[in-house]
């Protein structure tokens, strides 16, 4: 029977690291949210020992990613209620609750306010999917001119997308089936942050790593990129439950 994977536990300088072994070809590290969460996949052939020299080679950026996901600001978990700050777009509205007999919708108001209209009685947890629903609408409305623009510019076509909620990634790309997905949160933060992951994730179908050719491919076609990517870094995150 092939063993997909096999996850351990070191700890190296201090910082506990979760080692996945798996049938890939090369090591991959990665620095998550929302405390730095450090994890590395490697092949099977690799020892603890080149782990460990590969980790502490990467100190000093490791350290840099933590330091980023402290000072980032976060939202306090949701209640769903008057006067609640929400993202729309990069900009923040002020949740506005009202009752009313007919079906759930959600509505901007000026530039300001967000209007939620709920049946009587609806709970927080009720209120919060009507609204994800609404940012899954409001996303996935935005995206297909995105993909008309830029898979021409780029040479490459997917052959479907989609949107999901995502723990550790704004956009992921299977290369092989040509399928790229985007992260729901990606509807609360400013557009030219949507379109830069659009445009990473259909560069992955020129240049699977993120190698110097993948970053050239991205200066060639969105020289601001950079910027773009440092606006959705230092943008506020969602509350969430982060489990592994």
């Amino acid at each position: 029977m092939t063993i997909e994977a096999a996850v351990q536990r070191l700890t190296v300088s201090g910082i506990a690291v979760e080692v996945v072994r798996k049938d890939i070809k090369n090591l991959h590290l990665g620095v998550y949210p929302p405390l730095g969460r450090v994890r590395v996949a490697v092949p099977w052939v690799i020892s603890d020992e080149a782990v460990r020299l590969a980790v502490i080679d990467k100190l000093g950026w490791i350290k840099r990613q933590r330091a980023q996901f402290a000072k980032q600001p976060r939202q306090s978990e949701r209640e769903m209620v008057n006067g609640e700050s929400h993202y729309f777009l990069g900009q923040r509205y002020r949740l506005r609750v009202h009752e009313h007999a007919g079906p759930a919708r959600v509505a901007l108001r000026g530039i300001a306010s967000l209007d939620l209209f709920m049946r009587p009685g609806s709970t927080a947890q009720q209120r919060e999917t009507v609204l994800l629903h609404w940012h899954r609408t409001q996303l996935k409305a935005l995206i297909p001119p995105l993909l008309a623009h830029w898979q021409p510019l780029l040479g490459v076509a997917v052959s479907s997308w989609g949107v999901k909620k995502m723990k550790t990634k704004w956009g992921s790309c299977n290369v092989a089936a040509r399928r790229i997905w985007l992260n729901l949160e990606l509807a609360k933060k400013p557009d030219s942050c949507l379109e830069y992951i659009v445009v990473h994730e259909l560069v992955h179908l020129l240049e699977r790593q993120h190698n110097a050719r993948f970053t050239a491919l991205m200066a060639q076609h969105l020289p601001d990129w950079q910027q773009r990517r440092a606006l959705l870094k230092a943008s506020v995150l969602g509350h969430e439950v982060w489990a592994y």
